[in-house]
């Protein structure tokens, strides 16, 4: 039996068929292969404005009221108290100019007007108590009873000069202590005895520190 062998022509085809093959099979592999793309991420730097909170504190000052005076217990009627001068006291309604001691005993108001220990002193906060005589010794309060409202008592201290000036005036009894109370202002209260040459009421004025 004869081999039959390939003319040149069919090797020629048959190598050509085998290389086409070969390509898309190449072409086919790079088809199917999955694209890997890598993502380029960008970061950027994100900056944050904090608000800028300021706090302000207010500054308080609180000022205290001032302290009311305390007035002390009535004194014996002749306690010997220390002679002490605090001021000048004038009334040009009714001529008087004298020295104001400390104190409100006989003896104190011998000298002249007292003042009542523990009250408010010449141009300070609180209720000034002064007591004189209408009728003993040089009589000082003896015509007090003439101040009429507006009138002027003018008291002269080491610190200044004051002048108060007449509210109102009234009859009390003799157990009316409370004309020595202190209360919140500027103000000054004289008594005496009522009417002149009696024990029997005392005369109050009330005055007010002039603005």
């Amino acid at each position: 039996m004869r081999s039959r062998r390939l003319t040149p022509t069919v090797a020629v085809v048959a190598a050509a068929l085998v290389a086409l093959a070969a390509c898309n099979a190449s072409q086919t592999s790079t088809a199917d292969a999955p694209s890997t793309t890598e993502a380029t991420t960008t970061t950027k730097a994100s900056t944050t404005t904090e608000p800028t909170t300021t706090t302000t504190i207010a500054e308080t000052t609180t000022t205290a009221a001032p302290v009311l005076p305390v007035p002390l217990p009535a004194p014996a009627p002749r306690a010997n108290e220390p002679r002490l001068e605090l001021a000048t006291m004038e009334i040009p309604k009714i001529g008087i100019n004298k020295t104001l001691f400390e104190g409100v005993s006989l003896n104190t108001l011998d000298l002249g007007p007292g003042h009542w220990p523990g009250t408010a002193m010449p141009g300070q906060f609180g209720n000034m108590v002064i007591g004189g005589h209408r009728t003993s010794k040089d009589r000082p309060f003896r015509n007090i009873d003439q101040l009429v409202p507006g009138d002027e008592v003018i008291f002269t201290t080491l610190y200044g000069r004051y002048v108060y000036r007449v509210v109102r005036t009234e009859i009390v009894t003799p157990d009316s202590l409370w004309i020595v109370d202190q209360h919140p202002g500027y103000t000054a209260t004289l008594f005496a005895c009522h009417p002149v040459g009696s024990t029997r009421e005392r005369i109050v004025v009330f005055l007010e520190l002039a603005a």
